[in-house]
């Protein structure tokens, strides 16, 4: 599942964290849930996403079948970057900036919290590049970010809620 970790660490997971994310993780469909975008949007903290997930025209990717995993950064972690960055980033000249970024934080698989704890090494993108994660510290951490809610299911994967924007 997770790239250039440390083996020995997933094998000593315990039989029952293991079994769960096995059967976590193949499921791909979850009836009755909602989309990962819509269960985002239902959630209410999530408008500067979907406003960039719009501009980037992501939203039709995101509703798709996936599985995905997205790390979902929150209202306020937009608001902590840089004065004018995100009004900056929603321009249309530069959607292929945002799209990168975003895409940085969708992994194409289903990955959820219980297949991340005790883990350390890097996850595949949308984008192309890794992703670090490190869950070997009572939490899990990705990139610079950490995950404050894991595990919102949705119909077409999981969303990790996470503290600050990933920039590739």
């Amino acid at each position: 599942m997770i790239h250039t970790m440390n083996r020995r660490r997933v094998l000593t997971l315990g039989a029952g964290l293991a079994s769960a994310a096995v059967l976590t993780g193949c499921v791909t469909a979850d009836v009755g849930r909602a989309d990962i975008v819509d269960t985002a949007v239902a959630a209410g903290d999530f408008n500067t996403l979907a406003a960039a997930l719009t501009a980037a025209g992501l939203v039709d990717t995101l509703k798709g079948p996936g599985p995905f995993t997205v790390f979902a950064p929150t209202d306020a972690a937009f608001a902590a970057l840089p004065a004018g960055t995100v009004e900056n980033l929603l321009l249309p000249e530069n959607v292929d900036t945002l799209r990168s970024i975003l895409t940085y934080h969708v992994a194409p698989n289903n990955y959820p919290a219980s297949s991340l704890l005790g883990a350390h090494g890097s996850l595949p993108t949308v984008n192309g590049q890794s992703l670090r994660v490190n869950g070997t510290g009572g939490g899990v951490q990705v990139g610079g970010a950490t995950v404050t809610t894991p595990d919102v299911f949705a119909s077409n994967g999981v969303i990790h809620v996470i503290d600050t924007v990933l920039l590739p």
